[in-house]
């Protein structure tokens, strides 16, 4: 809110170099905003009395904006990459596919593990759990398990992240 849209009573105001001016009725406020040629703009709405600082409202918004799209700049942003096998997957398939996830999981990205059941091989869905743990194996120096295996429809999953 800013200048006639705060409609509080009496507000703490603060000076355009920062400095407290104290506790006063909110004309004053606008008046002295208006003297110095700047904005009235409402800081914290919800402090008991709100608190009014003067500034150049353009000023205050490009700032604002300059500092939340800083803000946005330093978060991670953690995608999940997947790793689909077969049951009946030869060692040297795996080691090909647990490298991948290495690459992954350096990345700083977690990895879905799916071993995926066609026809009969959903007869044996428990005793194939055993490649799933091999490849948390193979990856435990730098990976721990998020989610066990878990059995979901015709796959089975994992998913594993970097260890902290």
């Amino acid at each position: 809110m800013i200048n006639e849209q705060i409609r509080d009573r009496e507000v703490r105001l603060v000076g355009a170099d920062g400095e407290q001016l104290g506790v006063m009725s909110s004309r004053e406020a606008m008046r002295i905003a208006e003297e110095a040629g700047l904005d009235l703009v409402k800081i914290a709405p919800t402090a008991k009395p709100p608190v009014c600082k003067i500034v150049d409202y353009g000023k205050f918004r490009y700032e604002q904006a300059r500092k939340e799209k800083e803000a946005k700049k330093k978060q991670k942003t953690i995608d999940v990459k997947e790793v689909r096998m077969s049951p009946n997957i030869d060692s040297n398939d795996l080691n090909t596919k647990v490298n991948a996830a290495r690459k992954f999981i350096t990345k700083g990205d977690r990895v879905k593990v799916t071993l995926r059941f066609r026809g009969r091989e959903m007869a044996h869905m428990q005793n194939s759990k055993h490649i799933l743990d091999d490849f948390a194996a193979k990856l435990s120096d730098i990976a721990v398990i998020e989610k066990e295996p878990k059995v979901e429809g015709r796959s089975m999953t994992m998913f594993l992240t970097e260890k902290r």
